[in-house]
C-alpha cells in the first residue's frame, strides 16, 4: 500500500521521509482530523508513519496499516511511535471496526492498479469505518499527465549512508496504468532499481467505484484549499461517507 513495492526495501524505506516531507498534503490530512477530536482514525498504507504519530499526538486514537515491515520498523522507533496501533497487513486484509475516519495519502489510492483490487480495498475500508465513518483519499487527475514530466529530473537526498541520486524512468502509459522504473544510486555506484505501476481513475470512475462499494460521495476536491475540481486540476481529493449495508 505505499507508494511501491520498493519501500520493503529497508534502504529505500529509510529515504521515504526524506523524498516526501510535510506538505500542503500533509496540512490537509492535520486540519480535516482536527475538524473532529479524539476521532479513532485508520491510516490505510501508513508508511514510516510520519503523519500517524502527528495526528496522534494531536489527540486522535490511530492504528496505522501497512504491508512492508521495513517502513513499519521506521514507524514503531519513532518518536512517539508507541502512541499509535501498528498493524502489518495489505488494505483487503484490514479487520472489521468502528473507526470515524479513515485516510489514504501520499497517493496510495493509485497503487490499486487492478479494478479487483480497488474494489476490495474499498470494502475493507467500508468494513472498518463505523456507518457515517468518513473515507479521505487523494488520486492524481488524469487529465494533468503528470506522468510525462515524471523523467525530467533528478532528486539528490543526503543520507547517514551517504549521497544517494533519485528519479523516475516512465516505461509505458495505457489505460490509465503508468509504468514506472524508480532508480537509486548511491555514491559508491550502487544503483538499485524498482519496478510498478501507477492506477490513475477520473472523478467519475472514483466516483462510481465508491458507490458500488458502499459509499456516499460528499466532495470532491480539486486542491489542498478544498477549491473545485477544474481544467488545471492536478489532484483529486475525495471525501467519502460509509452509507449502511
Amino acid at each position: 500500500m505505499t507508494e511501491d513495492a520498493s519501500y520493503r526495501d529497508p534502504r529505500l524505506a529509510a529515504l521515504y521521509d526524506r523524498m516526501n516531507p510535510f506538505a500542503a498534503d500533509t496540512e490537509f490530512y492535520l486540519a480535516f482530523a482536527d475538524e473532529h477530536p479524539g476521532s479513532r482514525i485508520l491510516d490505510i498504507g501508513c508508511g514510516t508513519g510520519l503523519l500517524t504519530v502527528e495526528l496522534a499526538r494531536r489527540g486522535h486514537r490511530m492504528l496505522g496499516a501497512d504491508p512492508a515491515e521495513a517502513m513499519l520498523d521506521i514507524a514503531r522507533t519513532r518518536d512517539g511511535g508507541d502512541l499509535v496501533e501498528w498493524l502489518r497487513a495489505e488494505a483487503s486484509e484490514l479487520p472489521p471496526g468502528d473507526a470515524d475516519l479513515a485516510i489514504m495519502t501520499g497517493h496510495v489510492a493509485q497503487v490499486f492498479v487492478t479494478d479487483d483490487a480497488w474494489t476490495d480495498a474499498l470494502a475493507a475500508a467500508h468494513r472498518a469505518l463505523r456507518p457515517g465513518g468518513l473515507l479521505v483519499f487523494e488520486s492524481r487527475d488524469p487529465q494533468a499527465q503528470a506522468w510525462l514530466r515524471w523523467g525530467d529530473g533528478r532528486e539528490v537526498l543526503d543520507t547517514p549512508d551517504g549521497r544517494v541520486t533519485a528519479w523516475n524512468e516512465v516505461t509505458g502509459a495505457s489505460g490509465g496504468v503508468v509504468g514506472l522504473v524508480g532508480h537509486y544510486e548511491w555514491e559508491d555506484g550502487e544503483h538499485v532499481t524498482d519496478e510498478g505501476a501507477l492506477r490513475f481513475r477520473t472523478e467519475e470512475e472514483l466516483r462510481a467505484s465508491l458507490v458500488g462499494a458502499g459509499f456516499g460521495v460528499r466532495a470532491v476536491y480539486g486542491d489542498w484549499m478544498r477549491g473545485p475540481v477544474t481544467d488545471t486540476t492536478t489532484e483529486l481529493i475525495v471525501v467519502a461517507d460509509a452509507r449502511p449495508v
